[in-house]
């Protein structure tokens, strides 16, 4: 999912509410309403609100192995999706049957089973998702109230197992309010035995909300996402640190997102005939019209998510392909408001162009089909979204080429499909390590866009008409404004929910993507990519954990001691970085005062008068050299550097530059609060630089890295220059009020 404003320039907007009322036009539940209580069932366990980062890596054998190529499916199929739904587009509300088939891959018998019920997220405030938005004081985006009809829920009408009527009791595994619906537990009246697999025949309604976090309607539009009962996932041993089989089945967090099964779908959507569709997937067929209605058949496999849109608005779509070595041929589609007629070629190119650096760097995609939904004006909140196959993108009356407007269109879309590889193929838990699809993700896209040599201007056109410029800047600089390098409140591999605050979640993006730049500058590129490249063959389609991902970058850039020291103090824990180099001199070794001997006399010398010796010395030499620089004479230099840590330790380097151009070089890569360095050299010292090569980002502050023995003053003229523009500009605009 795409992040708050800042991280491309432009932000995303909440639009409002409506549907309430006519709503209540739904159909009534035939089956009995089930009540909260609290977990208990089956002996099998769920994963609770203190799950988060996992530390002990997965099995070889987890999720059935590693996907070579050679098996006949891309993934181990654990469910099928077989979904009939009806839209109504007057009162946005779905009528669907669902026959949902389940494989018990334990060796114990399963006699419950979880879902997710993820529109009841917006059925009320006693939701844990409105919870902790109004209670807890964290916050989503734009954050506009819901009006009275503007909520939307899902209900169960009907749910038969075999034919016989299976029990349904709401609970909250992470301790949420007793009110909120988004999980529900189905007492099965026959248990399923391990390798064997059960169908579920369930009946649902749902009425859509206006468009909120990742789903809804505006208008006619509709983005109907995390829409239908969805099964939770049974971890097995050895699969992201479970030591038994255990059930993950987390509520619908504020800022959580998702985690599933790999499965297959068949869903057939049934519209009004004036609607466009998209959906993830391929088409099957035509669309069959009857009686002003439409229905579209999308099937797609080894995905573990089904989303679409409809919307009688939509212009006709634009469309292109892409291929690429180890991928088949990709339609790709995009799908948008007329208003944002001049968003729908930024949109295709992005999605290409994105399509041909993850493949070339991380893996060949998978799939036949990419759609990209545009969504209308004042539908902003469901734009910057993903699902397998589809995903939103942003919006814009005018794209001028070079302009932010088309940055931000640009990477919100490479953004947006690059979640289709961290989590789409590797699927990786987002309730509880968000760092594996936001942050890596955040970090992959960025790395694109610096390999194709782009650059941010971190000023608003605005300021830039009235003459204020600062040099556009390297993707990586502008995501470490976000990484709260000054004050981390979190471990980076912390739990979507288990956070300070909002601003803790949303540096999942920056800090992760700024660690792994990090990385990548102590590795080298060659290393990082090969082995996000190992990470990919390994764990698509299997759901690897943060220990996963560690293992993979120790083994594959044999660097171990490095990668577990950044993740034990930066993603299992909160660490700052602040290195800074305190204090440089260089002042010439004078003639020893006191008792010395020279010329094989002893003598004694006070130091005013070894002061007088060494400046008639010196006087003398230059007299004697009278083309040498200032800086040369007769006595060698004593060079002290005095360089302070107040964080955790990384390796650093020092680097000392003399009055020749000719430097030296230090190492240092310890736990001590400072260090110094004390050396006598016949050059002159100029400057001291820590960091020379700019390798750690995630350092609090970079500007006390470096000193000069005489200031460079450029910047602060700049600067002057800068500021006395915008005065002068300011000047003008008042003269001609």
């Amino acid at each position: 999912m795409h992040k708050r404003g800042w991280a491309s320039g432009v932000g995303l907007a909440l639009a409002g509410c409506a549907a309430w009322a006519l709503a209540q036009a739904m159909p009534t539940p035939t089956a009995v309403a089930p009540q909260p209580v609290a977990v208990a069932a089956d002996g099998i366990a769920l994963a609770g609100a203190d799950a988060g980062a996992v530390s002990t890596p997965s099995a070889p054998d987890a999720w059935g192995g590693p996907r070579t190529g050679r098996e006949p499916t891309l993934s181990d199929r654990v469910v099928d999706y077989r979904i009939k739904v009806r839209l109504d587009a007057i009162t946005h509300t779905l009528d669907g049957q669902e026959r949902l088939t389940w494989r018990n891959r334990s060796a114990v018998p399963v006699r419950a089973v979880y879902l997710h019920l993820y529109l009841n997220a917006f059925r009320n405030t006693g939701s844990t998702f409105f919870h902790e938005k109004n209670d807890l004081g964290l916050s989503f985006r734009s954050d506009v109230p819901v009006r009275k009809d503007g909520w939307g829920w899902i209900d169960m009408t009907s749910v038969r197992q075999g034919g016989a009527a299976v029990r349904q009791t709401f609970v909250q595994p992470d301790g949420g309010p007793a009110t909120d619906m988004t999980v529900v537990r189905l007492d099965l009246p026959q248990a399923v035995a391990p390798g064997q697999s059960t169908t579920l025949d369930i009946d649902f309604a749902a009425q859509l909300p206006r468009v909120i976090a990742r789903t809804g309607w505006f208008g006619s539009f509709h983005l109907v996402g995390q829409w239908f009962p969805k099964i939770a996932v049974l971890e097995l041993p050895g699969e992201r640190g479970a030591t038994a089989p255990r059930w993950n089945a987390h509520e619908f967090h504020l800022d959580s997102e998702f985690y599933a099964d790999f499965g297959s779908y068949d869903v057939t959507l049934d519209v009004p005939s004036d609607y466009r569709v998209g959906a993830t997937g391929v088409l099957q067929g035509a669309p069959e019209t009857f009686h002003q209605r439409t229905r579209y058949r999308y099937v797609q496999d080894d995905v573990h998510d089904f989303a679409w849109t409809a919307d009688k608005r939509f212009a006709t779509p634009l469309r292109g392909t892409w291929t690429g070595p180890g991928s088949p041929k990709v339609a790709v589609q995009v799908l948008y408001a007329p208003e944002y007629v001049a968003s729908a070629g930024p949109a295709l190119k992005a999605t290409q162009d994105a399509l041909t650096y993850f493949s070339r760097t991380l893996g060949p995609y998978p799939y036949r089909s990419v759609t990209v939904v545009i969504p209308p004006y004042n539908a902003d909140e469901a734009g910057g979204m993903e699902y397998p196959t589809f995903f939103t993108a942003e919006g814009y009356a005018k794209v001028p080429p070079g302009s932010s407007t088309a940055a931000s269109l640009d990477f919100v879309s490479i953004h947006e499909f690059g979640h289709g590889y961290f989590y789409g193929i590797l699927a990786s838990n987002e309730f509880e390590e968000p760092m594996l699809d936001e942050g890596l993700n955040e970090f992959w896209d960025q790395r694109m866009l610096r390999d194709g040599h782009r650059r941010y201007d971190l000023l608003p056109p605005w300021l830039n008409r009235l003459g204020v410029h600062l040099p556009a800047t390297d993707p990586f600089e502008f995501e470490r404004l976000g990484a709260q390098v000054d004050d981390p409140s979190d471990p980076t591999g912390a739990s979507s929910w288990n956070r300070l605050d909002t601003s803790g979640y949303v540096s999942v993006y920056s800090r992760t993507a700024t660690l792994m730049r990090d990385l990548e500058a102590e590795l080298g590129r060659p290393a990082l990519e090969r082995a996000f490249k190992d990470y990919y063959a390994t764990w698509k389609f299997r759901h690897p954990s943060i220990a996963d991902l560690r293992e993979s970058l120790a083994v594959s850039t044999g660097r171990r001691t490095l990668i577990e020291r950044a993740f034990a103090q930066q993603v299992y824990a909160v660490n700052k970085l602040d290195d800074s180099l305190a204090d440089l001199t260089s002042e010439p070794v004078a003639p020893l005062a006191g008792r010395v001997i020279e010329g094989g006399k002893a003598l004694t010398r006070g130091e005013e008068e070894t002061d007088a010796l060494a400046d008639a010395r010196t006087a003398a030499w230059h007299k004697a050299h009278p083309d040498a620089a200032s800086e040369a004479g007769p006595f060698a230099w004593r060079t002290t550097v005095t360089v302070r840590r107040r964080g955790a330790a990384v390796p650093q380097t020092l680097v000392v530059t003399f009055a020749d151009g000719s430097t030296r070089r230090f190492d240092w890569d310890d736990a001590l609060p400072w260090k110094r360095w004390s050396f006598v050299d016949p050059r002159r010292a100029v400057s001291a630089q820590l960091d020379p090569q700019r390798r750690h980002f995630l350092d609090a502050g970079k500007l006390d890295d470096g000193r000069r023995i005489e200031g460079d003053h450029a910047a602060a003229r700049r600067w002057s220059a800068d500021v006395l523009a915008l005065l002068q500009a300011l000047q003008a605009a008042l003269v001609n009020l």
